[in-house]
Order: structure tokens, then C-alpha cells, then sequence
């Protein structure tokens, strides 16, 4: 049994401005979360920054 997830971020670094950091979604395959990703590169907000994703794993009824 899979016992990870799997996120689904957003972040740009802005210099002397707060930072973006935003949580997408949390999927239960890489696949579906790179799907997401595909999806929302060419949208407004992404579309200038396609660096800004990242996928990371986590492992269910784990401490992080």
C-alpha cells in the first residue's frame, strides 16, 4: 500500500517582498500531481514563473 501523498506548491522568492508560497493540492500519485502542474503553467500567476513548482512527498501518519 502507497502511504505517501504527494504536494503540489507554488513558491516565488520576490527579493525585498514577502514571498509567494502557495499549497496547490495534495494528491495520492506524482503522476496526478504533475497532471496539475501541467494544467496551471500556462494559467495567470504562473504562466511568468514555471520554476515556481514543486512536488514533494509525504508519508502518511508520519511526524514532518
Amino acid at each position: 500500500m502507497n502511504t505517501n501523498v504527494y504536494l503540489l506548491w507554488f513558491v516565488q522568492e520576490r527579493g525585498q517582498r514577502p514571498d509567494i508560497e502557495l499549497l496547490i493540492g495534495v494528491y495520492a500519485t506524482e503522476s496526478d500531481a504533475r497532471a496539475a502542474k501541467v494544467r496551471l503553467c500556462d494559467k495567470p500567476g504562473f504562466v511568468d514563473y514555471t520554476a515556481g513548482f514543486q512536488i514533494e512527498a509525504y508519508e502518511l501518519g508520519q511526524d514532518h
